[in-house]
């Protein structure tokens, strides 16, 4: 009987520690099926402490920079895109102390200029004339003496000169610091003059008319304009005549200019030139000038006897004696 017993009580025990390792053995079950993958064990106190991971800092709060402000205030540090109030005084103050110096520097400039008498006008020097004299320019320019150089009209000098002058083809106008004006003259040359009246007009090589003299300039020669026929008279001016007879003489080699006397013009294509010694030379237009003048060079040489050369058409000259 006693030993039934026994045997009852071992197995109950043994049931009891079944039913208890299986209880634990579902515990352990659903903890690993809650987290997918079982975490060790690890022991409280020191170790357990030693093994977790290390906290991360807090970020800093915006505005704070390097150094240590309130909650949602700005930091008194130097971050980007912050700039300290006292930076910019030098700045002021230098750029302050330059406008206190340029000023009073401006103002003495502008008084030196035109209140001072320093600089102004007071010679007036000339150059460059052929036939005008200095004092008939002085004259025509008509400028203000006295008066601030700095404010002396350049461009109204040279009108004046211009108009009150018609040999004057150019002139330039300086001024010549601290005190004069110098102007330069291009004076017209005439390449051609026209009678009229017992008198010589010039005529320069645009074909101006400029200026009247009692007898033409030595080695000048004379310009006819004959009248030819009505359609070319309309279609061609005196102006433009004169301007392609001008162009002529004006391309002529100095032999043969200087053994010219008269520049006979019919129509524009239709230009004559009187040689001493009873020549005449063809000459056509003005156009191909250096051309034609070449070979009535090689022409007058080739054939020295003759009394009249055809340059019209330079490819092809001719030569006669008639």
């Amino acid at each position: 009987m006693v030993r039934a017993a026994r045997t009852a009580k071992s197995d109950k025990g043994e049931r009891t520690g079944g039913t208890g390792k299986g209880a634990a053995a579902g515990k352990v079950a659903a903890a690993g099926r809650g987290a997918g993958t079982a975490r060790p064990v690890r022991p409280r106190g020191a170790a357990g402490t030693a093994g977790r991971a290390t906290p991360r800092p807090a970020a800093p709060s915006r505005g704070s920079g390097s150094g240590s402000g309130s909650r949602g205030g700005r930091g008194s540090g130097s971050g980007d895109g912050e700039t300290r109030p006292g930076r910019w005084l030098p700045k002021r103050r230098t750029l302050l102390l330059v406008l206190a110096l340029l000023v009073p520097l401006c103002g003495f400039g502008l008084w030196a200029l035109y209140g001072s008498s320093w600089l102004r006008a007071e010679n007036v020097s000339v150059g460059g004339t052929r036939v005008l004299s200095e004092n008939d320019v002085t004259r025509a320019a008509a400028v203000p003496l006295g008066d601030p150089l700095i404010s002396i009209d350049k461009g109204a000098v040279r009108e004046r000169v211009r108009r009150a002058l018609p040999r004057v083809r150019d002139v330039t106008v300086e001024r010549s610091w601290p005190h004069d004006i110098t102007l330069t003259v291009t004076e017209r040359r005439p390449e051609l003059v026209m009678e009229s009246a017992g008198k010589y007009v010039e005529v320069d090589v645009d074909g101006v008319r400029f200026a009247t003299v009692g007898k033409p300039p030595k080695g000048v020669p004379v310009l006819v304009l004959q009248g030819g026929s009505r359609p070319a008279r309309e279609h061609f001016s005196d102006t433009r005549l004169r301007r392609e007879a001008a162009r002529v003489a004006a391309a002529l080699p100095e032999p043969v200019r200087r053994a010219t006397r008269v520049v006979r013009v019919r129509s524009y294509d239709d230009i004559t030139l009187e040689l001493t010694g009873k020549r005449t030379v063809g000459w056509g237009s003005s156009e191909r000038a250096e051309a034609k003048a070449t070979a009535l060079t090689a022409l007058m040489k080739a054939a020295e006897d003759a009394t009249h050369f055809d340059v019209s058409a330079p490819s092809a000259p001719a030569a006669s004696d008639s």
